[in-house]
This record gives C-alpha cells, structure tokens and sequence, in this order.
C-alpha cells in the first residue's frame, strides 16, 4: 500500500493533475469491483473522445461506500473539462468535480496536484481490505510514468549538488547513510523536498 500511495503522488505530481472527480452510481448500484473497472474503463475512453481524441493523464480509484456494499470512483486529471461533457461519458448516475482551491493565494498546480494525490491516496487502502482481490489499487492513463533520471557523479557531495541544482533549492530534509543504526550498505545518501 505505501509503494501504491508513493506512485500515486509521483504520477499526480508529474503530470499536475490539480482537479479531483468523483463517478458515484444510482440504482442498481455497482456492486462488484470488476464491473466498476470495467464501467470507468469505458467513461475514459468516451471521454477521451469527447474531448477530440488526445490521450491525457488521470488516475482513479475505487472507493466501497460505508455500507460495504456499494462502489464508487475517484479521479484526478490536470486539466479544464466541461462538466457535461463528464456526465455524457458516465451514464451510470452523478458526477461531481472540482479544482482544488482550500491552498493558501499562490499555490501553484504542483501544490494542487499534491493535495489531489493526498486525497485519492487515503481511498487506496481503505477500499480494498477484504475486497477486489487481485485488483491494481488504483489505474493510471498510460505513456504518463513519471521520468526517472540517473546521473554518475565521482562524489556523494557532488549528486547532491546535481540535485540541489536540477530541483532548484536545498532539500527540506537531507540524511548521510552514516547516520543510520546498523546500517552496512554502500554510501548513501536522503534527500526530500516538501
């Protein structure tokens, strides 16, 4: 589940998805994980459609309802999309979306997408205790993956002033490898940026 949530803020980060959704369905109701993925598999594909065919970036999420019964879905994309359009690709029952606004005034897409990724990460462990077994967590669009970039430095203080530099500011939190108990591994070294 951690993995799950760390990608889920990477992927969310990446592509600035800053505007979270929700597909909730009337009766009957959804009852069944694998006929949610294969309702929300469609929405995105009429959606997509519905705005000119261009693949975009969003994730989703399955969420039971409290009664431990019913599905519904989450999702985060990074872009303006008519909410009627959201309503023709789910013909299932009610849409709701919003841009994340609850930041402080100059909070950039990166801030709103990381709010976004917070969010649909709390439904990710939630839901699935005891259901959908065998069942990715959560779906993304594919070709998005965030990039992985390597560098080869001759020195620790030398990646890290690779890093320093391509981030743009210091790292909030740093941490040497020799500052940790028992730890026998190679030289390392943490490096986090809020």
């Amino acid at each position: 589940m951690r993995r799950a949530r760390t990608r889920m803020r990477r992927y969310c980060a990446a592509n600035r998805l800053n505007r979270l959704a929700t597909l909730t369905y009337g009766p009957p109701f959804c009852k069944d994980p694998h006929v949610l993925r294969e309702h929300v598999g469609s929405f995105f594909r009429s959606l997509r459609r519905e705005l000119g065919g261009d693949a975009f970036p969003y994730l989703w999420t399955g969420e039971l309802h409290e009664d431990g019964i019913r599905w519904h879905a989450h999702f985060a994309v990074g872009r303006y999309v008519p909410r009627t359009k959201i309503e023709r690709s789910w013909p299932y029952g009610f849409v709701h979306i919003k841009l994340l606004g609850d930041l402080p005034y100059g909070a950039l897409a990166l801030d709103q997408a990381r709010l976004a990724a917070r969010y649909l990460s709390k439904y990710v462990g939630k839901s699935f205790a005891g259901q959908g077994h065998g069942l990715h967590r959560y779906e993304v669009a594919q070709h998005f993956a965030p990039r992985h970039e390597g560098i080869r430095a001759l020195t620790s203080d030398a990646v890290v002033a690779w890093a320093v530099a391509r981030m743009g500011r210091p790292p909030d939190f740093i941490q040497w490898s020799s500052e940790w108990h028992d730890y026998q591994g190679p030289s390392a070294v943490f490096l986090s940026w809020t």
